[in-house]
């Protein structure tokens, strides 16, 4: 799903996640194949956590791993931060992502990239009523046009949710603030792009995000490697 959308010194590791039976809680699987290669902090945070949790947690840091090493890093606990953003080595930008079915995390070197977001979603309409809560009026008259365009083939609502999402995890970590919905403006584009303008009227911090966007196999991708002003 990451194929292309982020830039070449960004390192990057993708796997499918094992659905669980309807209905499965805490202790569905033997532990030690849900949280393999997990660190023992790590399988602290999530021993009170459901089966599906657990599994998510440990797939998604298995995949971080992949991409650390690739960069020379050894592997490490990832706990989660204050905002349950990865805690990352020093020296290190990243972000994580899983949804049904995928996981994928991204690592670049700090020097070289400065801010990174990743989101992964089931490429669906978003519930009735969310694309509300989530988008200011000039977003939702752009992804009405782009309907128009590409009739029936992407679920336009559903791609900004995940793009502002993508925005969030690149903004967190560079100002330690939090960001509303309503805070970025985000501009889709057909060619598979989008420029996130952040609305928050603060003193140095970044003007906007660029990422890309992809939809394929049932699922939706966005990536930001680009901090624009």
């Amino acid at each position: 799903m990451l194929e292309g959308l982020l830039p070449d010194r960004v390192r990057w590791a993708q796997a499918v996640i094992p659905e669980l039976p309807a209905g499965a809680g805490m202790d569905t699987g033997h532990p030690d194949t849900i949280e393999v290669g997990l660190f023992p902090e790590e399988r602290e945070h999530i021993a009170q956590s459901v089966a599906k949790r657990r599994i998510e947690f440990a797939a998604v840091r298995r995949c971080a791993r992949r991409a650390l090493q690739e960069l020379g890093y050894p592997p490490v606990p990832i706990l989660p931060g204050e905002q349950r953003e990865p805690q990352w080595p020093e020296g290190v930008v990243g972000s994580m992502t899983h949804c049904a079915g995928y996981c994928a995390a991204a690592v670049a070197r700090s020097g070289e990239i400065p801010a990174l977001g990743i989101d992964a979603e089931v490429h669906a309409p978003l519930p009735e009523g969310v694309l509300e809560l989530i988008s200011l009026e000039s977003e939702r008259e752009r992804i009405a046009a782009l309907g128009v365009d590409v009739p029936n083939a992407v679920h336009w609502d559903r791609v900004l949710f995940s793009a502002k999402e993508s925005v969030y995890k690149a903004w967190f970590p560079l100002t330690r603030r939090w960001l509303g919905f309503e805070q970025a403006d985000v501009d889709l584009r057909l060619d598979g792009t989008f420029e996130a303008k952040l609305l928050t009227m603060e003193s140095g911090v970044p003007h906007g995000f660029a990422g890309r966007w992809a939809v394929s196999g049932g699922l939706i991708a966005t990536a930001i490697g680009e901090v624009v002003g």
